[in-house]
């Protein structure tokens, strides 16, 4: 019922023939009348993705685990490394935790975030609703926009609420609003990145595949090895070069740089490559696994 509401509201189905009360016969709205879009056109896909992206936004609020996973768990892991690790880092690099904590803290609730997103994409995949909204008379990429577009949402509502409760212990904005919405950005460049990596491989995998365990382990790997949870000299000297150039550790400090001050245009390059790179590599296996999944019979 879901799909098929999203779809009509979507499309604006109606009724254009004159009513046979023995054979009463809705018609499709056909392009070119008033308020009716072609199926490809760039107005349809706009349209159609804000209805789906309503859709998409409706179903996580209503995943009260994934939403408190999303929103609450951060915001506790959070306040756990400062208790745990603040001293010992503060001391380490003569600067508050906090403005390596809040920016890690923000890129690893992003991730989680669209651990859940994909999984749940899976799932859909496996009852058959994707292959029912790609039936309806949409524009082909709106679903998989709507799925970005709501990830993205919900990293900038996850990002402003990390944010406030950073100020908490000790995070501060002392570089001025342009810098503050950089460092917005950067998390929503991230998220973005990571969002469209997961839902590849949530298209690309078998129905009820193991995504979560395997990208739960990849992130956890990329959250415990970062400048954010211990600076870079702790690590052995093997480990750094790979530390200081995975795709968290230049986000943070570049998140950290927005903060506080600090270099930016390494750091700024190395976002932008990773970025890139995510996005170059994902795009297309996203498109076409999105269409296997769908088709698939």
């Amino acid at each position: 019922m879901i799909a098929s509401d999203a779809g009509n509201t979507a499309v604006g189905l109606q009724t254009n023939e004159p009513a046979d009360p023995g054979h009463p016969k809705p018609a499709l709205a056909v392009a070119g009348e008033a308020g009716v879009h072609a199926e490809s056109s760039v107005s349809a896909w706009w349209s159609q993705s804000l209805a789906l992206t309503g859709r998409q936004l409706l179903v996580f609020v209503r995943d009260v685990p994934t939403l408190l996973q999303s929103l609450i768990v951060p915001a506790l892991s959070m306040l756990m490394f400062k208790v745990v690790l603040g001293d010992a880092i503060g001391r380490a690099t003569g600067q508050d935790s906090a403005y390596g904590t809040v920016p890690l803290v923000i890129l690893v609730g992003a991730m989680f975030g669209s651990i859940a997103s994909a999984t749940r994409l899976n799932r859909e995949r496996s009852t058959g609703l994707l292959a029912r909204l790609y039936v309806l008379p949409i524009n082909r990429g709106a679903d998989l926009t709507s799925r970005v577009a709501s990830d993205l949402v919900r990293v900038l509502v996850t990002t402003l609420l990390l944010l406030a409760a950073g100020h908490l212990i000790g995070f501060r904005f002392t570089q001025g609003v342009g810098p503050a919405i950089g460092l917005v950005a950067v998390a929503l460049a991230y998220g973005a990145a990571f969002g469209i990596m997961t839902l590849a491989l949530a298209v690309n995998a078998a129905p009820g595949a193991p995504i979560v365990p395997y990208l739960g382990l990849f992130s956890s790997l990329l959250m415990f090895f970062n400048s954010g949870f211990s600076p870079l000299s702790a690590y052995p000297e093997w480990l750094q070069p790979i530390v200081a150039n995975q795709p968290m550790t230049p986000a943070i400090d570049l998140m950290r740089a927005f903060a506080v001050g600090g270099p930016i245009a390494e750091n700024l390059l190395k976002v932008g490559i990773w970025t890139a790179a995510l996005l170059a590599l994902s795009i297309y296996p996203a498109l076409r696994g999105y269409r296997k999944a769908a088709t698939a019979r």
